[in-house]
């Protein structure tokens, strides 16, 4: 009986899949068959779509941008195409940038204005920005710089610097460029700034440029700046350069150059600057990722505007030619008041570093690191006081700049050759160097791992690598255990 009722359900359901064979089409009755159905059905459906999408000028497999809302920033806001701009990256948009700069500083007592740069290419010499003006680029938007440097205006040297830092005489402007604002806002949805640097960097390095290349962004003598929101990129020379600004944020910034074969592009340069805040940013460039200065040797002591109160925070930084953070070389006009913290250094030369030269003068002092994390990073922390670079022979020999009171609070990474390189010299010791909660795992199983010279100053706690015997020794609750024999010491080695 089991197995009469076994069978008899099996010609049952045998029965039932035979009557619904005899609705399927004998065209889908091989696989090679069905599988042709299938791309047809694909094609016909993204056809459908593409018309649909023709109007929106979307076409197939180029990536749509979700059209995002300009937010009002301004109680007037501009866009670039009511001055006549086109976005097809040929036509040159100078005119319509300048056209918009100039109707927005006529808006000053009531607020400003803001101009919009909707997506597209939009080509354009040099322009300058004005005051109470907020410049927002859209998702999609791109702000190309002219290849050519005839449309590059020339400026005078900085006043701190005494002449170009590539050549004597006056220098390149930047793209986009500012004096004597107030309250100047780039910002967007991601937009970018492209420098299109390729051919500045080419011709530098044939020796075929006659004045210093010019900037990406350049605000000088300027005060409540904000940058956040964009991208940066390609810039002929250094990338985002205040000089002597006040009170300036820069929040949420992709910078990005070649790591090779784009020289001098570092991230951003804070010149002379009081007041900084440089945070959440991603920056991945072919010289330092940010660099803090102040003037070139007697130019920057004559011209004495520090730069200070700069907290630098919460960044992933790149750098194969140089370092990731650096203070220096050009400090003539001193530095003081600098954090440093929650940064993160990978696949770079060096990690962190201050970096100045007899005449110099000046000073660097007040400064902390907090929380750095290396990965394989060539030197991790350095002080190097034999810079030589000079803008002329009439820097004074004798102006030796005070390195003094600087901090190195939990620093931890792997893949480091060398940990700390500190030199210092017989006329620019370094005082008063504090390291504490560091553990760097090493590369380099050999001698000479934490290296210093002319270094006076206390370690805390334990910490990896083994310190110098230049440095005196506490426990973590601050009781000396061994006091150094001397801070003269050297023990450095360039061999690796």
């Amino acid at each position: 009986m089991v197995e009469t009722g076994t069978t008899s359900s099996w010609w049952r359901a045998q029965l039932h899949l035979h009557h619904h064979r005899r609705w399927i089409p004998t065209f889908f009755t091989t696989h090679k068959t069905l599988l042709a159905a299938l791309w047809i059905t694909f094609f016909f459906t993204v056809f459908l779509w593409q018309q649909r999408s023709a109007a929106s000028g979307f076409l197939i497999f180029r990536r749509p941008f979700t059209y995002r809302a300009f937010p009002k920033l301004r109680p007037v806001a501009f866009n670039l195409t009511d001055f006549g701009a086109v976005g097809d990256g040929v036509t040159v948009n100078t005119v319509a940038f300048e056209r918009a700069v100039m109707a927005i500083s006529k808006l000053g007592k009531k607020g400003g204005g803001q101009l919009n740069v909707p997506p597209g290419y939009w080509l354009t010499a040099p322009f300058n920005l004005t005051s109470h003006m907020t410049l927002f680029l859209a998702e999609g938007a791109e702000i190309l710089g002219i290849n050519d440097e005839k449309y590059w205006t020339l400026m005078p040297p900085l006043p701190s610097y005494g002449c170009g830092r590539e050549h004597p005489g006056p220098r390149y402007g930047s793209l986009i460029h500012g004096q004597n604002l107030k309250d100047v806002v780039i910002t967007g949805h991601n937009g970018t700034i492209n420098g299109q640097g390729q051919t500045w960097w080419k011709k530098y390095r044939q020796k075929l440029l006659n004045h210093t290349r010019g900037p990406l962004v350049q605000i000088m003598w300027s005060s409540d700046i904000l940058i956040s929101n964009i991208t940066l990129r390609d810039s002929p020379f250094w990338t985002l350069h205040p000089f002597d600004c006040k009170n300036v944020t820069v929040r949420n910034v992709t910078i990005l150059a070649p790591v090779f074969e784009a020289p001098n592009t570092d991230g951003i340069d804070a010149d002379s600057c009081e007041d900084v805040v440089i945070e959440d940013c991603y920056i991945s460039v072919g010289d330092d990722a940010v660099a803090i200065k102040s003037g070139w040797d007697q130019y920057g002591v004559a011209y004495g505007r520090p730069s200070k109160n700069i907290l630098i925070r919460n960044l992933v930084v790149r750098s194969m030619v140089s370092a990731g953070v650096s203070i220096g070389s050009e400090m003539s006009g001193g530095v003081s008041n600098v954090t440093v913290e929650n940064v993160y250094v990978w696949s770079s030369r060096r990690a962190v570093r201050i970096k100045t030269a007899p005449g110099r003068g000046g000073y660097v002092r007040h400064i902390t690191y907090r929380n750095l994390t290396f990965e394989n990073v060539r030197v991790g922390i350095v002080i190097k006081t034999d810079y030589n670079e000079h803008p002329d022979d009439g820097f004074d020999p004798k102006a030796f700049p005070s390195l003094h009171d600087i901090n190195y609070f939990s620093i931890h990474g792997e893949g480091v050759r060398v940990p700390v390189r500190i030199h210092g010299s017989e006329d620019i010791p370094v005082r008063k160097l504090t390291f504490r909660d560091m553990s760097v795992g090493i590369t380099y199983k050999k001698k000479h791992i934490f290296q210093c010279a002319y270094v006076e100053g206390r370690v805390i706690g334990t910490i990896f690598p083994a310190p110098c015997e230049n440095l005196d020794l506490y426990d973590e609750g601050g009781h000396l255990i061994r006091r150094s024999t001397s801070q003269n010491v050297s023990d450095i080695d360039y061999d690796f």
